[in-house]
């Protein structure tokens, strides 16, 4: 069983004991959190699409860590003109573990 979820502005497919990073969430380490956004719900062969969401659905998930995804760099050139800009970022992500997938 699986389902696609909106967490955070972002369409994800989870299933159940799943470990997922999204963009760093407003919960404490160790809490669980409830995603009421279910697009699609894939239960054995048998597909539920919603429209927009599944009446009655949710996902619920254990906040496991926030952490630091790795670095992007960001680097800007112009030819012939001696210009050069360097710069890095690093996104916070929310570690997430899936414990249940209700349709």
């Amino acid at each position: 069983m699986y389902a696609i979820v909106e967490i955070a502005g972002q369409q994800f497919k989870v299933e159940k004991d799943q470990k997922l990073y999204v963009h760093r969430l407003d919960a404490e380490r160790g809490s669980v959190v409830e995603f009421d956004k279910v697009l699609l719900v894939d239960n054995d062969g048998k597909v539920v699409v919603g429209s927009p969401v599944v009446e009655g659905a949710k996902v619920t998930a254990e906040v496991v860590s926030h952490v630091k995804a790795d670095k992007v760099i960001v680097f800007h050139k112009k030819r012939r003109k001696g210009y050069r800009k360097k710069n890095g970022h690093r996104q916070c992500m929310t570690e997430l573990k899936i414990n249940n997938v209700v349709a």
